[in-house]
Formats: structure tokens, sequence, C-alpha cells
């Protein structure tokens, strides 16, 4: 444990120092929980949304884009549900004055249950090699069937509070757990109460006149609300999506572990209406695209599970989560959901408009069911992040800091380095450079030894570095080194480019989820 929270630390510490992600207004001592993404975060946060996207709209000729306004009418969340319940479970202890949510302290309860079994299990996998069964192991040895059991005796039990919304039950499965305090180390705890995670502002010129709106803490209703306009003007056909990433406002409370949970993030969401009755089909269908388009980015598929929703909506049909193995343990990346046709029924309600599909196969009018395919865009920044970032001993005893970042990812895709600042090397350089600046970010350096510009852009996740020498001008060759094995070959001026081009092109990925 104290081992991840060093490794959060350095994560914390890399993002800042190479220009990945600030703390909000830092010269005025930092806002909480709010975060600025520096020059290299946001074109890794650009090239994340870009791949994303080009997956979700590109290769999906039934699915198109859309960008709904943050401020919408009030009535909107009204109808969604979030007036009246979008809430947090939140419990105090009394010695550390510190807030929780109370569900986060039974997960990670849990949590740690589900790492004494993955203990067990890696124990004995070590000791039997591969003859060994771990579904046999499972399902027979004690330890870990009763461990297992607890964790389901848990989970029913935390299901039905939540379920019947007894928030003294929730407490009480604290206090039986034995949940401590992290601060305090203390079981001296408050009541469960619920917190409604909006802001809201006012609108209007008067004050007095003003009007109550919220900042939208999600953006699928802008999706739902649009629905006939783009149905309409799309001229589109069940089944087809809507696809939108834009920010969204949560007054987190409990607000933590640097951008994992935080009060403005931004999401990226797809809304996929379907026929009723298919719903089974297409919800398996989207399980399987998603974890796809994780896995194509070549993390290891260790690093992601599903987990399916204890508590569903009362509109639900199903709902889980692929959850990533951050430095922190599994949390929620992405949420797959089941909504039935709730949203488009209610807001059909409230606005009084028939928010329909009159289906021709059928020959008849349906309110259609959703899917819903929902990413957080900085959670996914921190899952890409936090697995790239690795220390490397080099073969001379010296050490390395490396963001193995997928190439496609990568903020800058390419540096020109000439080997020293005179003899024509500068001007050669810059030559290059502007031939590879207007089809990748590049860039240009001459400042320090070539092997600390090299550090640097290995520190950043630069795939590629051009290095000009005095050969360069004899006979148009430099050298291209590549960031995860640090090799070194000799090329043609002229095939720099279409090298860079072939290793980092997005297509190459995208191509794997096809």
């Amino acid at each position: 444990m104290a081992e991840q929270r060093d490794l959060f630390k350095d994560i914390i510490s890399h993002a800042k120092e190479y220009g990945f992600v600030f703390q909000s207004s830092e010269i005025y001592d930092g806002l909480s929980s709010v975060y600025d993404y520096g020059q290299n975060g946001v074109e890794l946060k650009k090239n994340i949304r870009e791949y994303w996207w080009k997956s979700m709209v590109q290769m999906h000729e039934n699915i198109v884009g859309l960008d709904a306004a943050i401020f919408m009418h009030p009535t909107v969340w009204k109808a969604s549900g979030h007036v009246d319940a979008f809430n947090d479970p939140l419990i105090d202890n009394k010695d550390s004055k510190k807030r929780y949510r109370a569900d986060v302290l039974i997960e990670d309860h849990i949590a740690k249950i589900e790492a004494k079994i993955e203990k067990e299990v890696e124990k004995s996998r070590a000791r039997f090699g591969e003859s060994f069964d771990e579904t046999m192991y499972r399902s027979t040895n004690p330890r870990v069937m009763e461990n297992q059991k607890k964790i389901d005796d848990i989970n029913t039990r935390f299901k039905k509070a939540l379920e019947e919304n007894n928030l003294d039950d929730v407490k009480q499965i604290i206090i039986d757990l034995e949940i401590v305090c992290p601060i305090s180390g203390t079981r001296n705890w408050t009541d469960v109460r619920q917190f409604n995670l909006m802001f809201s502002t006012s609108i209007g010129s008067v004050s007095e006149e003003a009007n109550t709106i919220y900042l939208r803490p999600e953006t699928a209703q802008g999706i739902f609300v649009n629905f006939l306009n783009v149905k309409k003007t799309g001229r589109m056909k069940i089944p087809f999506g809507i696809a939108q990433t834009g920010k969204a406002f949560r007054n987190e409370i409990v607000a933590r572990q640097f951008i994992f949970r935080m009060r403005e993030f931004e999401q990226m969401e797809m809304q996929f209406f379907i026929r009723p009755g298919t719903e089974e089909k297409w919800y398996s269908f989207w399980k399987e695209q998603r974890i796809k388009w994780h896995q194509a980015l070549g993390i290891s598929e260790k690093k992601y599970r599903f987990h399916d929703h204890l508590k569903l909506a009362h509109y639900a049909k199903a709902a889980c989560d692929i959850e990533f193995e951050f430095p922190f343990g599994f949390k929620e990346l992405e949420g797959i959901h089941s909504r039935s046709d709730f949203d488009l029924s209610s807001h059909g309600k409230f606005s009084g408009k028939k928010l329909q599909y009159f289906d021709p196969e059928l020959n008849e009018s349906y309110v259609p069911y959703v899917i819903e395919t929902s990413i957080g865009l900085d959670r996914m920044f921190l899952a890409v992040f936090s697995s790239s970032l690795k220390t490397e001993k080099l073969e001379d005893g010296s050490e390395r800091t490396v963001l193995s970042l997928p190439p496609c990812l990568s903020p800058v895709k390419v540096v020109v380095l000439p080997l020293l600042n005179k003899d024509g090397l500068p001007e050669k350089g810059m030559e290059i450079f502007n031939q590879l600046k207007t089809s990748h970010l590049c860039h240009y350096e001459e400042k320090d030894t070539i092997g600390k510009r090299y550090r640097r852009h290995d520190a950043i996740g630069t795939p590629f570095c051009i290095t000009i020498d005095h050969q360069t001008l004899q006979d148009d060759t430099v050298t291209i080194r590549e960031r995860d094995t640090m090799k070194q070959e000799r090329i043609a001026v002229s095939e720099v480019l279409k090298i860079v081009s072939e290793k980092v092109n997005m297509n190459r990925v995208l191509e794997k989820i096809v």
C-alpha cells in the first residue's frame, strides 16, 4: 500500500514537472479538486478525445456527433431526476473532522478482501506454474472461499440498503465492518446523509428576476433533448447513436485522488437508440466494443475488469463499469448502461412533446430504448498516464524515467535535435523541422547535451528523436532514436516523415477494433 502511495505521488509530481497537469490557480494557493492541463497535457487529452471520437463517430455510419450547450432549461434536470435524486451518501469522522463517501468506504474495504484473495491466487500460481487451474482453485480453496463469502455477504447487504435508501443500515455496515477513518484511526462516525451534487447559478440581467439554472452534471441530457432534431435533420434510422464530449460539473464534497475525481471534468458519452426488445443484444455488443477500444491501446489486459452495478436505477435494465487498476486500486473508468425508455419518456412527459420514432418495418411508433456508454476523459488520461510512467535501470547502471505512451496519443510525435549549435547543424535541423511540422506536432531543441535532451523527451513520451550531425551535411542522413527500445539507426532525411507517420498513425490502433 505504501508503494502504491509513493507511485501515485510520483505520477502527480511528474505530471506537474513536465507540463501535463497543474493545480488550478496555483499562485493563489490553488482551488481544491480543480486542475489545469499544461502544454503537454492538453495535447495528450486532445489525442485521447480524438481516438474516442474517431472510433465512435467516424467508424460507425449510424452514429453522429453533437455539441450541446452547458446551460440548459432547468426543467431538463427535473425530468432527468437530478434535482430530486442526484446525491452521494456522506459520513463524517467526528475525531478527524474529515468527510467521506460512505459507499467508497465500504467499496475500499471490499477491495482489501479482494486483494487477499488475489495474493493467495498468485502464490499458488507461482507454486504450480502452468498446471495451475485458477477456476478450480478459487472454487475449492477454503481461505479464498471464506473471503469470497465475506464479499458476497457485504454486497448483498449493501445492495439492499442502497435500494431501500436505508442510510441507517449503510452506517451500521460501516460499524459492523469496523471501518476506521484513515486519518484518526477511530470509528467515531456521524450518521449518513445525502448531499445533492449539482451546482446552481442564476440567469438573467436582474438578480431579483433571475431564474435558477444548473451547471450540467453530465452531458447525456443534451443528447436526449436533441433526439428529435438529430433524428429529423440526419434522417436517422433505428438503431442509431448520438455522441458528445464536453465539460460537466459536480460539487464533489469528497473530491480526491488527483484528476480521478474533480469538480470540473470532461465526459465522452454516446447514447445508442434501439428498438425495445433488442436491449440485451445491444448491451452485450457495446460491452464488447468498449473493452476492445481500451485494449487496442496495448495497455495490459490485466488492468481492466468488468464490474456489475450492485444498485440499478429504477429504470435500468442492466449496468456495469469497466474498472481500471489505478495506483490506488481498481476504480470505475467507463460505464455501460441499458437505460430502457426512461429518458425520452420522461422528457416527453415534462415537455409535452412526443419523443418517438416511427419504425417503417413494424409500421408503428414507439419510444426508443437507450444503451449508454459514458467515459471520463480525465480518468482515461490518468489511466493512460499512470500505466505508461516507468523507471528503467540501464546497462550502465543509471536510470531513466520514460513515459511509454501509445505513440498515437503522445503529445509530441518527434523532436529534431542538432548535435551542436554551430557548423550549419541548426540550419539543417530547422529545415527538417519545417518539413515535419505540417504533419505532426514536433519540437526543435538545441540546449543541453544530446543525452539530457533524450532524457527530457523520454519523460514526456516523445516516440522519436531525430539527431542532426556533421555526417548529415555530407550524405543527407540522420540518426532516428526510438523511445522505448532506445535503438538508433541511420536513415535518409527523405525517409523521416514516412517512418514517423507510419509509427504514430492512429489508424493502426483503430484497425484493431473494426
